[in-house]
């Protein structure tokens, strides 16, 4: 992932200096694991943890020459130390680095991606109870449906990553296994007691049968994960930004001190921050289908998988952190116009109101089908004319003759609408 969209502490797990670090651990507490079943000397294993040390621009001058980025490794670590290096990497395949390594690496990435939710969590929660009674309007196929309050909003999209947590924190568990088993997954010429010491010391817990990989729908698991966290990102993105747009003005992105929002007009103030998030998004998404992809691989292994997962597992996690953050930081900072959102749910005149007339004549006994004509009918005067809907509706014979004119005015309290909210936050909120 380029710099623009990186946080340094996601970018850091899947630099090359943390990914040869986790491969010289694994090796080191296999031969640890070796030493105590007495398959390699104590002495040998001690000199490796002692002695252990590699250089990035060598393993790659080194790779240059043997094609293969393990055995490069495992060359470079030779020359640091010496003659006990016979002993590294006994009874292993590259495999068992590799697989092991991007378990680490995953399983760090969502720990900070956890982070990431925990800290949009806490502004969602706060600014849901800040304007827990805060009138607006909702929407429905973009069109004023009926009165809901922006704390709801809120805390709709406070339940929606919630859940995406306790995904996330499922998804770690999934891809946090750990294969030492040799050639082929049949531990013919390795322990399987290096293995439980190798995921004991890596915080992993061991793959139950691995062939010569780790099965890929983990993985396929992990990224579809990250694709649905991406999408409730870009819900709440979409979400502000159809709020800013000028015609609606209800909430908007912070705009600092020294901004521009464009290169030609100086008024604008764009939503560019919750546009990004939408871009980042279709990144994250993009890694998805690959992953399922990569589950469908040759016999105990091919490679096939490889080239993918180092493109889009570094730039799924760190876009994903990245979005996180940039998002938690518009709900902390977001402006919010409760004025205007007051303006707008009157923008119609009272006909949000409508169902609650509707409603009312039921329950004065006339037919469902009636009490419709009666109420579309003044609404569809609003459309067309403007005006006030509760006069439309008292000056009706047909309406009036069944509801009086306080009735009416009941109708439209919109403290109504509110009435259960407390309810609702205590289901989110406990």
């Amino acid at each position: 992932m380029i710099p623009r969209y990186s946080r340094p502490e996601m970018s850091a797990i899947w630099s090359e200096e943390s990914k040869f670090q986790i491969w010289f651990e694994i090796e080191a507490h296999a031969c640890d694991a070796q030493a105590k079943l007495g398959v390699i000397p104590a002495s040998a294993a001690a000199i490796v943890w002692e002695k252990g040390a590699f250089d990035i621009d060598r393993i790659n001058e080194i790779e240059r020459e043997t094609k293969h980025d393990v055995i490069a490794f495992l060359t470079n670590l030779a020359e640091y130390i010496g003659e006990d290096a016979r002993f590294v990497h006994q009874g292993m395949t590259s495999s068992d680095v590799l697989d092991t390594t991007l378990s680490v690496q995953m399983a760090r990435a969502s720990d900070l991606l956890i982070k990431g939710i925990d800290l949009l969590l806490a502004g969602l929660k706060k600014r849901a109870f800040e304007h827990k009674r805060t009138p607006t309007i909702g929407r429905s196929h973009g069109i004023h449906a009926e009165p809901v309050t922006f704390g709801l909003k809120l805390a709709g999209f406070y339940a929606e990553f919630s859940r995406c947590r306790e995904r996330l924190v499922a998804a770690k568990r999934e891809i946090a296994t750990c294969a030492i088993s040799g050639a082929v997954g049949t531990f013919a010429h390795i322990d399987p007691a290096v293995e439980a010491h190798v995921a004991d010391k890596m915080g992993l817990t061991i793959e139950p049968v691995s062939t010569q990989v780790i099965p890929r729908d983990r993985h396929a698991m992990f990224f579809a994960v990250l694709g649905v966290v991406a999408s409730s990102v870009e819900r709440l993105a979409t979400e502000i930004r159809h709020l800013q747009r000028t015609e609606v003005r209800e909430a908007e992105e912070f705009f600092s001190a020294g901004q521009k929002g464009s290169s030609a007009m100086p008024h604008k103030r764009n939503p560019v921050l919750t546009e990004n998030l939408t871009g980042i998004a279709r990144i994250v998404r993009a890694a998805v289908v690959p992953a399922l992809e990569n589950v469908a691989l040759w016999h105990e292994r091919d490679i096939s998988h490889s080239s993918v997962e180092r493109v889009f597992a570094p730039d799924a996690t760190i876009g994903l952190d990245f979005a996180l953050h940039r998002l938690a930081g518009v709900i902390e900072n977001l402006l919010i116009y409760p004025e205007t959102m007051q303006a707008n749910l009157d923008k119609l005149g009272g006909l949000v109101h409508s169902q609650q007339v509707l409603l009312a004549l039921t329950q004065k006994g006339v037919s469902r089908e009636d009490s419709y004509v009666y109420v579309q009918r003044n609404a569809m005067k609003i459309w067309a004319e403007g005006g006030s809907y509760i006069d439309k509706l008292k000056a009706d014979e047909d309406v009036a003759s069944n509801l009086t004119s306080s009735e009416l005015d009941a109708l439209f309290d919109l403290e109504q609408h509110f009435r259960h909210i407390d309810t609702i936050f205590d289901r989110v909120f406990g």
